[in-house]
């Protein structure tokens, strides 16, 4: 199972998403932190379960940052300019 953009689900969403895995599934979950489209009050379920599985050791996460973005050299200096605005 593939879930991508999971920044943008819910709590509920993501619980339900993984709560589905049969026997020998695999899921693979993408999301970037930085780019959360949720209503203000609404908490992204992939900021929540990086917290609540992070513990689990047959849960791998890899993190990835602008040094993995192989884009047009410009989309990591663009990257940079937004992670600035942020600090």
């Amino acid at each position: 199972m593939i879930l991508d953009e999971a920044q943008n689900a819910s709590p509920i969403q993501m619980k339900m998403f993984l709560t589905r895995l049969g026997i020998e599934s695999k899921a693979v979950i993408t999301g970037d932190i930085s780019q959360i489209d949720l209503p203000k009050k609404t908490n992204s379920g992939l900021v929540e379960v990086l917290k609540i599985l992070k513990n689990i050791k047959s849960i791998g996460i890899i993190k990835l940052d602008e040094s993995d973005v192989t884009r047009h050299e410009i989309v990591k200096d663009i990257i940079n300019a937004y992670s600035k605005l942020k600090k």
